[in-house]
């Protein structure tokens, strides 16, 4: 479960800037805990978020650190 504030601006991205729905950025949390995997890769996989988007999730991450 995400409960980090780092987590919590993360899916606020997600929502507002790339105007993901709250049901696809839920079925990616639900692959994530099947799966493992960095939630960006797992967007892009299901379809959920095209290359440009996933770009710009990698520079949201980028400039976090």
């Amino acid at each position: 479960m995400l409960t980090r504030n780092s987590d919590i601006k993360f899916l606020n991205f997600l929502h507002n800037e790339l105007e993901l729905s709250k049901a696809d950025i839920a079925t990616a949390l639900r692959h994530r805990e099947l799966n493992n995997g960095p939630l960006a890769m797992l967007l892009w996989q299901y379809g959920l978020v095209n290359l440009e988007q996933l770009e710009r999730i990698f520079d949201w991450l980028a400039e976090q650190l």
